[in-house]
């Protein structure tokens, strides 16, 4: 830390009045200790015979000298005051120059720091006190964010509910205002605003489930479970409505159960969610792989495959974003809310693993990882190869 000319001038003169002080101490003390020596025969008598038996050689050198000891313990003492008082001045001037920078940082300059580079303690106040705005600064932009998230929650969720809500009311209000020339008019009316209706009915859930999922609080009924098992069940179920489509469903899996400690329900909604959206926005596609394996004994990965079309590059990072559809088949002329991956993500997420996704020409994947043991967290790891080559290792 750099003094500025007038602090070093201050420091100059504390040196100076500190020593003219201490010199008048020491020529006070002398001469109470002169007065002491003369008015008492006793001391004086056995400070000489300490000299005389302190002598060396043949020309009776004397080693101790009362006055010699004297002086230098005086010169010994007024140095350590000197620079005691010095240090202690010093010292605050360094608080006064960081109690300025915080000053600083706090009138609105909060990508600054201070940059001083101090010894001992005070180095460490210098270093919590960076550490500590960085961690305010960290929560600003936090709380910040999450309002921006509240409102975009907010603004979404009613666009995507007045979109349908528009068309209940007006189709109901032709029905109310007799504006229809027959039964069947008033039968399609009716059907067209109760599909709305499950519509909205669609979102408000899955909007419900992803909060619920964002809740840390919130409980899962966790038990061992069979991957494997899950998947089968979950093929089976998809199994006509991929049939329709001229969609096969196959599984890539070991005979032997994979097992681990989840919530059934939430973890079926996640692959649940994935098939879905293979079957939704998998155009052109013939296939859906569902494939599991064992990565280590404390992980499991499992991947949901479609050949279908690929997803753009630049939507790869956002599919997972509350709301996001990508351009064209995967839009919102598919009825979807929107939630689907989101809550996907979440629920993954609360079970300690990650989900990612890739997509080529040939083939989009969504590779999820999880711990084998609940309470158990994974670190995700880019892979090295193709997510095709990690599951077929």
């Amino acid at each position: 830390m750099k003094l500025t000319t007038r602090e070093k001038s201050a420091l100059i003169m504390e040196a100076f009045v500190t020593i003219v002080i201490l010199l008048l101490v020491n020529l006070s003390v002398i001469v109470i200790l002169n007065d002491m020596i003369q008015t008492n025969p006793g001391l004086q008598d056995g400070i000489f015979i300490i000299k005389r038996s302190m002598v060396i050689g043949p020309y009776h050198y004397q080693l101790w000298s009362w006055e010699n000891i004297f002086i230098g313990l005086m010169i010994a003492a007024d140095a350590g005051v000197v620079y005691w008082r010095l240090l202690r001045r010093y010292h605050q001037m360094q608080l006064r120059h960081i109690i300025d920078e915080l000053h600083y940082i706090a009138n609105g300059h909060f990508d600054h720091r201070i940059p001083f580079t101090l010894k001992g303690d005070t180095q460490r106040v210098v270093t919590s006190v960076n550490a500590l705005v960085d961690s305010v600064i960290s929560s600003m932009e936090d709380e910040r964010r999450i309002e921006k998230s509240k409102d975009e929650l907010i603004t979404n969720v009613s666009h995507d509910l007045r979109t349908p809500l528009t068309s209940i009311i007006g189709y109901l209000g032709l029905i109310e205002d007799h504006q229809y020339h027959s039964e069947d008019d008033i039968l399609k009316y009716t059907h067209t605003a109760f599909n709305k209706a499950k519509q909205m009915k669609s979102l408000v859930e899955d909007l419900f489930e992803y909060t619920k999922m964002r809740q840390t609080d919130t409980p899962m009924n966790i038990s061992k479970i069979d991957i494997n098992q899950m998947l089968e069940q979950l093929a089976a179920s998809f199994e006509l409505e991929a049939e329709d489509k001229g969609i096969k469903i196959a599984i890539d899996a070991d005979d032997k159960p994979l097992q681990i400690e989840a919530d059934a329900e939430k973890l079926g909604r996640v692959f649940n969610n994935l098939i879905a959206n293979a079957l939704k926005y998998g155009d052109g596609g013939h296939n859906i792989i569902l494939r599991s394996k064992p990565v280590s004994e404390r992980e499991i990965q499992v991947s949901v495959e479609n050949d279908g079309s690929q997803i753009p590059e630049a939507s790869l990072k956002q599919v997972f974003e509350r709301f996001y559809r990508v351009e064209g088949s995967r839009s919102k002329a598919t009825g979807g809310t929107g939630l689907g991956l989101a809550i996907a993500q979440s629920i993954v997420d609360r079970h300690g693993g990650y989900i990612y996704v890739t997509s080529d020409p040939k083939m989009t994947r969504f590779i999820i990882h999880l711990p084998v043991k609940n309470g158990e967290r994974i670190e995700r790891v880019q892979p090295t190869t193709t997510p095709e080559e990690n599951l077929e290792e």
